[in-house]
């Protein structure tokens, strides 16, 4: 009997230890993040990673009204922060994610090795400039203090969005990664730079402030009704995209998913929900 225990916890030792190596190779395997080889069931559901707005509001309207006649089964798991969504999609848990822009995904990528692609642009949560104390850009005068996100990304497109309505100028060539150094000329402002999530907050205390799409909406804000100047979205590299794990772009579910994503009903979907805090962006992701 003690003979047989140990051939037993022997074997058992063994099988894990094989298993353990099967796990570790598919992850660390960029071309292939399925079990079996990299080949997709067509018929099996496709799992996607998304925030919970508006990215996994916009899925569930493909998955109740569209998905259907397509033929796809998707299911939606929603996460509610900004690194799980791509590890899971890389260690293959999920099939893919909505969430991000393309310069969060490039730096992601050269920061954790991962090998995550963006498949189709679906909207925009364009920045936008507000105040409580003025009514228009013309009314923003020398003296008067901005704020502005302190995160890299962020504050690069702050300063853009604040050069493109010649509030200042920037050096010739910086870029989505402006920082406060770069400005030329302030024309006289003054900026405080603030977490990006705190900026709503802020507001009734500064002149004017740049805040992100996502935080106006928790604010209350309305974007195209209450921001000075907003993001435009044609050409603007922080389109939000359907994203995958190199080397499964051709998936046939995610075929079908870009499809509907970039859909008649989806832009209006979006038109109608979202009213301008949401915009559709429709197409090829931006090269950064």
């Amino acid at each position: 009997m003690r003979k047989n225990i140990k051939l037993t916890a022997l074997a058992a030792t063994a099988s894990a230890l094989a298993l353990g190596l099967t796990a570790c190779g598919s992850s660390s395997d960029p071309s292939s993040s399925k079990a079996d080889g990299g080949k997709t069931d067509a018929n099996k559901p496709l799992v996607i990673a998304a925030s919970p707005s508006p990215h996994a509001d916009i899925l569930n309207f493909v998955k109740d009204k569209l998905a259907a006649k397509e033929g796809l089964k998707l299911e939606v798991k929603e996460f509610t922060d900004y690194v799980l969504p791509n590890t899971a999609t890389e260690q293959g848990q999920v099939d893919g994610n909505y969430f991000q822009h393309k310069p969060y995904l490039d730096d992601f990528n050269k920061k954790n090795g991962t090998h995550i692609v963006p498949v189709t642009n679906v909207h925009l949560e364009p920045l936008g400039l507000y105040s409580k104390k003025v009514k228009a850009i013309g009314d923003i005068k020398p003296g008067q203090t901005i704020a502005v996100p302190n995160d890299t990304t962020n504050e690069g497109r702050a300063l853009q969005l604040l050069a493109s309505n010649n509030l200042i100028t920037l050096k010739e060539g910086v870029g989505t990664g402006a920082k406060l150094s770069d400005i030329t000329d302030k024309k006289g402002l003054q900026f405080k730079e603030l977490e990006a999530a705190t900026v709503p907050r802020a507001l009734g205390d500064v002149d004017a402030a740049i805040i992100n799409g996502n935080y106006a909406l928790e604010a209350k804000l309305a974007p195209a009704k209450d921001a000075l100047a907003l993001e435009k979205a044609e050409g603007n590299p922080y389109a939000n995209f359907l994203a995958v794990k190199a080397g499964n772009e051709k998936d046939p579910r995610i075929e079908k998913l870009a499809k509907l994503l970039g859909s008649d009903e989806v832009k209006k979907f979006i038109e109608e929900k979202y009213q301008g805090s949401v915009i559709p962006a429709f197409g090829a992701p931006t090269a950064s």
